[in-house]
């Protein structure tokens, strides 16, 4: 989180955007650790800040800008939870293919792979396995929704 710190307040510095340490907090811990995300996210705070606050980023601009991006606080966006919500709710969670929850999203086998699922994964949120991709019960809370006691059933027969 301090690398992301870092680079968010030197980009701020370079774009010559009024920021506090709570807006550089708040957009740092939102980019995933990614620098690109980071100044994504960062120029889209300053318009918003610009437009509807009164130019500089602190924690609650910011904090309002990401709700209105529907940027959660991990980091995940509306296309992040749109591959979880269709794994979990048309498909029970999985698993599921790769080519069958593309065509289920309407989205690049490619796409899914190399931008959603990585992410997904490194969180926990996201596993592959040989049948296909399945949604972990950090999903499910994440989401808010209910885990099957099926799958928490099985889960434990398979851990004792």
């Amino acid at each position: 989180l301090e690398a992301m710190r870092a680079i968010v307040e030197r980009s701020a510095a370079i774009l010559q955007v009024p920021i506090d340490e709570g807006g550089i907090h708040e957009i740092a811990s939102r980019s995933r650790g990614t620098p690109r995300v980071a100044n994504r996210l960062l120029k889209r705070v300053r318009d918003y800040a610009q437009v509807r606050g009164s130019g500089i980023i602190d924690a609650p601009t910011a904090r309002e800008a990401l709700d209105l991006l529907e940027v959660d606080h991990l980091g995940l966006d509306v296309s992040d939870r749109r591959v979880l919500l269709t794994l979990i709710d048309k498909f029970d969670g999985g698993p599921v293919g790769l080519d069958t929850l593309s065509a289920a999203l309407n989205e690049d086998a490619d796409t899914i792979m190399d931008v959603y699922e990585p992410y997904l994964i490194q969180l926990g949120f996201l596993e592959r396995t040989s049948r296909g991709r399945v949604a972990t019960r950090h999903a499910y809370e994440h989401l808010q929704r209910p885990y099957p006691a099926a799958k928490a059933q099985q889960a434990s027969l398979f851990s004792s």
